[in-house]
C-alpha cells in the first residue's frame, strides 16, 4: 500500500524567512542595473535600416549642438536642411541617432513642402559624451549625413 502524503504546514518563522529571501533577491537585482549602450556599429546599422543601401553625401544639413553639455538630461539640439521645400525638391525626413545612448535611434522628423522650412530645435537626453548623427532624406532620393561630437559633463553616467 502507498503511504498517504501529509500536507506540510509552514510555521510563521519559515514563511517570513522565505518572504525575506524573495525581497532580498528582487532588491539585489535592482542594485546592479545593466545599461546597454549603442556604438558606432549600431548607429550604422540603424542608419542602413532607415535609408537602405543609398550612399550618403555631406552638406545641406547643419547640426547645432553644444561642444560641452553641462547637463546630459537636457541637451539642446537643432538642425536645418538647406532645401527650397518645393513640390519637386523638399526634405522628406531627418533622422537623429546617438552613438552611446541605450538605443541608437533618438528621433525622426517628417516634412512636406507645406512645412516651408526643414528646421527643428528641441532637447534630448544623452547618457554620456558621444557623437550625434543626423541623416536627411530628400525627395529626389539623395541622402545627406552629418556627425558632431558633444561632451557631457554631468547627468546620465557622466562623461
Amino acid at each position: 500500500m502507498a503511504d498517504k502524503l501529509k500536507p506540510h504546514t509552514y510555521e510563521r518563522r519559515e514563511v517570513l524567512a522565505l518572504a525575506g529571501t524573495g525581497v532580498i533577491a528582487v532588491a539585489g537585482i535592482s542594485l546592479f542595473p545593466v545599461t546597454a549602450s549603442a556604438d558606432a556599429a549600431a548607429v550604422s546599422k540603424a542608419v542602413m535600416k532607415r535609408i537602405g543601401d543609398k550612399s550618403t553625401k555631406s552638406g545641406r544639413i547643419t547640426l547645432e549642438l553644444p561642444q560641452i553639455a553641462e547637463n546630459g538630461n537636457t541637451v539642446p539640439i537643432g538642425f536645418e536642411v538647406d532645401s527650397p521645400m518645393t513640390d519637386s525638391d523638399y526634405v522628406k525626413a531627418v533622422h537623429i541617432f546617438a552613438e552611446k545612448n541605450p538605443s541608437p535611434e533618438v528621433a525622426t522628423f517628417r516634412f512636406t513642402p507645406a512645412n516651408g522650412k526643414a528646421k527643428v530645435s528641441t532637447r534630448m537626453r544623452l547618457l554620456k559624451s558621444q557623437n550625434i548623427v543626423a541623416v536627411a532624406e530628400m525627395s529626389d532620393g539623395s541622402v545627406y549625413m552629418v556627425k558632431k561630437a558633444v561632451k557631457v559633463t554631468i547627468g546620465g553616467c557622466g562623461g
